[in-house]
């Protein structure tokens, strides 16, 4: 559903051509309606050689063992949303090693999910009872025998084939740019 008032002063949008796209704008103030996006995130934990799974109780994909993960919350930095989500759905607490995988879903939202590499640092799997009912670490042989979500297996074996690429959690970066979860490449070996 598009928006049909501008959230900053109340006027009715108009079309209006932005850089040579035509998009909702206000004809009042600044206010440009850039789209409907949302970003998910998931979590790829491994510990001795399983992954961390948790098996949904609500659609979507109900039944289905996935990753855990969730959705950004507007204030929130994209890497503690990842640690949160782990930590709400499957009882783990850990850490982000890194970005390992993104998928972009062009549609009526425009959905956008960054797949974290992270290590356990503590906890034994425990499912929420709301979004999740079960919750385990599993081998890669173990998962050919579960409901595991086609995108779930697709990450694993991202995952899993990972030598450590990707972009890491820039925690010293050369100038201080607050409030940003700055990320660059792993540095070659």
């Amino acid at each position: 559903m598009e928006p049909k008032f501008c959230s900053a002063c109340g006027q009715a949008l108009v079309l209006k051509d932005v850089d040579g796209t035509e998009r909702l704008g206000c004809p009042e103030c600044s206010f440009v309606h850039w789209g409907n996006y949302s970003v998910g995130v998931g979590a790829l934990l491994e510990k001795d050689g399983k992954y961390l799974l948790v098996r949904r109780a609500q659609n979507p994909g109900k039944g289905f063992w996935t990753n855990p993960g969730g959705y950004i919350e507007q204030l929130e930095l994209i890497h503690e949303t990842i640690v949160r989500e782990v930590k709400e759905e499957a009882g783990i607490d850990a850490v982000v090693r890194g970005v390992v995988a993104v998928r972009d879903q062009p549609r009526s939202i425009h959905n956008l999910y960054v797949a974290f590499a992270m290590d356990y640092v503590d906890g034994e799997p425990t499912p929420d009872g709301v979004e999740v009912d079960g919750a385990a670490f599993f081998s890669l042989e173990e998962m050919q025998e579960l409901n595991v979500a086609p995108f779930t297996r697709w990450l694993v074996d991202v995952a899993s084939r990972s030598a450590g690429g990707g972009l890491a959690l820039d925690k010293e970066p050369p100038a201080a740019i607050a409030a940003y979860g700055l990320f660059r490449a792993i540095p070659e070996q």
